[in-house]
Formats: structure tokens, C-alpha cells, sequence
């Protein structure tokens, strides 16, 4: 593989990082770089090990995580944005509108983990062509970091414009990236 097939690779594998963390971000009260960055590093680390993970399980069990990969992530995605819009709706029109400062690193991770089971199935597929691992995943996670740390800074414009709406439509975005998930692999509309 190419260098510049893997820099392709790896931006088109942190779209649904760009877009859950653009969702994070515009639920949170006015993010600065620093809590967009620790957003970023955390989807991107994860982004970064599920190839190798995926590249370790190779060969033997590669049917079984391409067979559930979709389910998975699309449950997750799912139950988190679930919780992200029951928050927002939860809150009355008279209760100002009080964002969190910052999520916490287990919601991110889960996260990340949801919209990184893509790139597991993707270092399975990987374990059979020449590739350098290593290199491929560190781009891959870097792509990731870059993406997830745009999108909450992004999000926090969104955010304030949104109000109380905005955990609302960042649940909608989890739940719409995870079905898109699921319809793709499932390839009901192709």
C-alpha cells in the first residue's frame, strides 16, 4: 500500500470520529483546544489500535468479528446516543441550559470504540496484504486525532446556537452513524 492510500485510508476511517466528536463537542459548555485535543488523542489512540488488534486476530477468526463488528457498533452507538438525547430532553424550558464542561473519558471511549470497530474489521483485512502495520495504524490514529479534535472545536460553534437542543442532535448524530453502520454492512440499500 501506498502512502497515499493509507493517508485515504485513514481520513476516510475517522469520518464517524469527526462526526460523534462534532456531537460531543457541541453538547459541551464552550470546549477549549485542550479538552478538543484530549477528545482527539482519545478517539485517536483508540482509532490507532483497533487495526492492530484486528491485523492480530488475522486469518482465524476474521469471519466472525466482520460478521458482528456492525452489531456492535451500532448497539453502542445507539445506547450512548440514546443517553446523549434523553439528557438534553430531560431538561425543562424554564432550567437554564447548563452544558458539561467536558465528557468523561468513559463516555468518550466508548465512543471511540464504537465508531473505531470499523477499522478492527479493516486491520483483519489488512493482516492479508503487505502493509506495515504499525505505520498504517500510527496514520490511522493520527487521521483520527486530527478529525475528533476539528469536530469538538467545530462543535463548540454549533453548540451555544443549538442551546439545550444540541446533546439532542448529538445523540441523533450517534444513533444515525450507527444505523448508517449497520445498513452498510447489512447492504440493505445497495
Amino acid at each position: 500500500m501506498t502512502f497515499f492510500a493509507t493517508l485515504i485510508l485513514a481520513f476516510g476511517m475517522s469520518m464517524d470520529a469527526f462526526a460523534a466528536a462534532l456531537g460531543k463537542g457541541a453538547s459541551l459548555h464552550r470546549p477549549d483546544f485542550k479538552e478538543a485535543l484530549r477528545t482527539g488523542l482519545i478517539f485517536g489512540v483508540i482509532e490507532m489500535l483497533t487495526p492492530l488488534i484486528g491485523w492480530a486476530i488475522g486469518l482465524a477468526a476474521s469471519r466472525y468479528v466482520m460478521a458482528w463488528d456492525h452489531w456492535l457498533a451500532f448497539g453502542l452507538l445507539t445506547l450512548l446516543g440514546g443517553r446523549m438525547m434523553m439528557a438534553g430532553l430531560s431538561q425543562t424550558a424554564g432550567e437554564p441550559c447548563d452544558p458539561p464542561q467536558r465528557h468523561g473519558f468513559m463516555v468518550l471511549a466508548l465512543t471511540a470504540v464504537a465508531t473505531s470497530l470499523d477499522a478492527l474489521a479493516v486491520g483483519v483485512g489488512l493482516a492479508f496484504l503487505q502493509v506495515n502495520i504499525v505505520m498504517t495504524a500510527i496514520t490511522i490514529g493520527a487521521a483520527t486525532t486530527v478529525m475528533a479534535t476539528t469536530g469538538v472545536m467545530v462543535g463548540r460553534f454549533i453548540g451555544p446556537v443549538l442551546g439545550k437542543w444540541a446533546e439532542v442532535l448529538g445523540g441523533v448524530v450517534l444513533i444515525c452513524i450507527g444505523s448508517t453502520i449497520l445498513v452498510e454492512h447489512l447492504g440493505w440499500f445497495s
